[in-house]
């Protein structure tokens, strides 16, 4: 008795056994070296962390007297408290709310205007004026403190903005430059964000009789509020932390931000370097709030402008 093969109907598909694989005892190796070496970098980043931790709970007199790397004898919160009162640092604290909250919200708005008319509009020097935005941040502070000191001096100011009468030593000075220093780079992140827009959302509104201003306020913010929070994260740690504009721009200590207080833990012939642990942690407790509330948005925004081009 003969088999018959039929042969496959005409437009069928046959199906073929998959080809082996030669990775697949690989990949789990790869992704465990991978995962090794990303937990070892993590680490590395911790330890500093850790370590002020750790020298933050010891009191003075046991570090200097077993060493920084012995075990401790006692552990307290002694040191926190100290840093909180011998510093100032309620004061210093809302000295930089009140610099840091105006900077963030001035450098989102004027760099989402920047941001919304080069990318909107098409004319002959847009990628040109864009470039001119980012490209003041490619210059490094210290250059530019020279030629900005003597212009603040310069500048004056109203009596009720300024004690010194003038934009230096003022908290106005502050805000201005850290709003003129970020707008380059959120102006740049900005306008990717919105180039990612269908431009038939605008010119629909247009076509309803909105006027400029309505398509920006109304339909185009709203739509970047996940840029607008990934932004907003990284402005205010980047601000909050800011010490060398303070430290130039402003003369009179009781204005500076927090990161001056902890120049207020060192005395002229002693420093505890425990207690500046201290100080240095609770500092950095405002930074991680802001990052933990804003986290979600500040991963996807890591993203952002990348989809589309």
């Amino acid at each position: 008795m003969t088999a018959t093969v039929t042969p496959p109907a005409a437009g069928s598909r046959t199906r073929r056994a998959p080809l082996p694989s030669g990775d697949g005892p690989q990949r789990p190796k790869r992704q465990t070296g991978r995962h090794l070496l990303l937990g070892g970098i993590a680490l590395l980043w911790l330890v500093p962390l850790l370590w002020a931790v750790y020298t933050s709970l010891r009191p003075y007199e046991d570090t200097s007297k077993h060493g920084y790397l012995s075990w401790p004898h006692g552990i307290s919160l002694e040191n926190f408290s100290n840093a909180w009162s011998q510093s100032g640092m309620p004061h210093f604290f809302w000295n930089s709310v009140l610099i840091t909250i105006p900077a963030v919200l001035g450098t989102l708005l004027f760099s989402a205007a920047v941001a919304f008319f080069v990318s909107r509009f098409d004319f002959r020097w847009n990628i040109a004026l864009l470039m001119f935005f980012t490209a003041g941040n490619l210059l490094p502070a210290q250059v530019l403190i020279t030629p900005l000191y003597r212009l603040y001096l310069q500048i004056g100011l109203p009596g009720w903005m300024s004690d010194s009468f003038l934009l230096y030593d003022s908290v106005w000075g502050i805000i201005a430059i850290h709003i003129a220093y970020q707008c380059g780079f959120c102006t740049f992140v900005l306008s990717n964000y919105m180039r990612t827009i269908p431009k038939e959302i605008t010119e629909a509104s247009l076509v309803d009789g909105a006027p400029v201003w309505r398509q920006f306020f109304q339909i185009v913010l709203p739509l970047c509020r996940p840029a607008f929070a990934a932004l907003a994260t990284l402005e205010s740690i980047w601000i909050y932390n800011d010490f060398f504009w303070s430290l130039a721009l402003i003369d009179t200590g009781d204005k500076r931000p927090i990161t001056s207080a902890l120049a207020n833990l060192q005395g002229q012939y002693f420093t505890n370097p425990n207690l500046i642990a201290a100080g240095a942690l609770l500092t950095a407790i405002p930074t991680l709030l802001v990052y933990f509330a804003l986290q979600r948005q500040f991963i996807s925004g890591l993203t952002i402008g990348s989809g589309k081009g």
